[in-house]
């Protein structure tokens, strides 16, 4: 198992914290066969910079971190920054997750006569131009190239999106992560894209993408948002990543059909309710949330995992329905027993670190018929604090199927 905000990173990921990472940030996206091109890097010290931490490591009662994700991906998709990523807006990450502040000045602009992309060859399918202190889009005269399928902006000091009509012919993936967009606007003519990432920007409201129905991954994560809305018509819709926003309530979902994975960590939800609609969805991430029922993942037979550590859960009532989980993360939750998960036979790895998981026969009782189970956490429960010499074995005893207990694994 690798480790995972990310969340984007995310035992899995916890808060943004955690994100998203999401966790180093491995753009999950396919790796194309491409033109060549030049990535363009601003070898000018930079501003002072803050370090995203993995909060799916973030301090447990005992010191230690907890695990991460293990596919990499981060505890909350495009949340998977590298744990020492330079934020080129780190005011995005305010330290008042309410603050509505919209009048951040942005930093030193390049000069309008700098042409940056002089040199680039005009044949490119990509053009990556980050950390460049750009402030306009339009300057760029993206128009000299024609055949541009992935745009990346990231850490730049963009306020509005605004000169892509030029590519709308070719435009599929377009990145501006850790900008200073308040508004989706000027997506008008990008009828063609499939992956749109405005994570870490100032958004407050998805709106204006309903007409981009090719769209098959979106990334708002770190905004300001706090209503699901405006995606009803983007059924081709696989990824969604809304971590570390303001949302309070899982709504306005029941269009998206063709969605695998919901990442909806480091927000406000009180209820699981509002995922009926979603039958293709097989991973559910909403980390670091209000969470205390799992009863509505009912609606959800297919998901396959579920990270939803760092919650309000006291019991595993209400997962008997879900029989196709293979990962799941109860970490940092109050649950003290595993009742619940006797019919889970595809299970392959549980975390449940710092719960009150305290009987060894009840671990054995519940997991021992489960023969795909290769990882089991349960570190900072009272049956490892209580004798912590002896923990190990007497795990290894009950569960013999295992190759991991907690970050060790176990020799054969």
């Amino acid at each position: 198992m690798a480790a995972p905000v990310d969340g984007k990173a995310e035992a899995p990921q916890a808060e943004v914290q955690e994100t998203q990472a999401e966790t180093s940030q491995v753009d999950s996206k396919e790796t194309k066969t491409e033109a060549p091109h030049v990535e363009i890097q601003d070898t000018k010290p930079e501003a002072p910079h803050i370090e995203l931490q993995d909060d799916s490591n973030s301090p447990r009662p005992d010191g230690q971190a907890s695990p991460g994700l293990r596919n990499s991906k981060g505890w909350d998709g495009k949340l998977r920054v590298e744990r020492s990523a330079v934020l080129a807006n780190p005011e995005i990450l305010d330290s008042d997750p309410e603050s509505d502040d919209d009048n951040v000045l942005p930093g030193e602009e390049l000069p309008a006569d700098e042409d940056l992309l002089d040199g680039e060859d005009p044949e490119t399918d990509e053009i990556i131009v980050s950390h460049s202190r750009i402030g306009s889009i339009p300057a760029l005269r993206l128009e000299r190239f024609k055949k541009v399928a992935r745009l990346c902006l990231r850490q730049n000091n963009i306020q509005s999106i605004e000169g892509l009509d030029a590519l709308a012919p070719t435009l599929e993936d377009l990145d501006l992560y850790d900008n200073l967009i308040s508004h989706i606007r000027g997506l008008d003519a990008l009828t063609g894209l499939t992956s749109l990432d405005l994570s870490f920007n100032k958004i407050k409201h998805i709106k204006h993408i309903a007409h981009l129905t090719g769209l098959r991954e979106v990334f708002f994560v770190a905004n300001k948002i706090s209503r699901i809305e405006g995606l009803d018509a983007l059924v081709n819709l696989t990824s969604l990543e809304l971590g570390s926003n303001r949302i309070r309530v899982l709504e306005n979902l029941g269009a998206l059909t063709a969605l695998r994975e919901l990442w909806v960590a480091k927000n406000k939800i009180t209820s699981l309710d509002g995922l009926a609609g979603l039958p293709a969805l097989r991973l559910l991430s909403i980390q670091s949330n209000r969470i205390s029922d799992l009863a509505p993942l009912a609606a959800v037979p297919a998901l396959e995992e579920l990270y939803i550590s760092h919650n309000m859960l006291e019991s595993l009532e209400g997962l008997a329905g879900n029989k196709s989980l293979r990962i799941l993360d109860i970490s940092n939750n109050k649950i003290s027993s595993l009742e619940g998960l006797e019919d889970l036979q595809d299970l392959e790895e549980v975390w449940a670190s710092y719960n009150q998981v305290a009987d060894f026969n009840e671990v054995e009782r519940v997991l021992r018929d489960k023969k795909e189970l290769t990882t089991v956490y349960f570190e900072g429960n009272p049956l490892q604090l209580r004798g912590p010499a002896v923990y190990r074995n007497k795990v290894r005893l009950a569960l013999p199927q295992l190759s991991q207990i907690d970050a060790t694994y176990v020799k054969t």
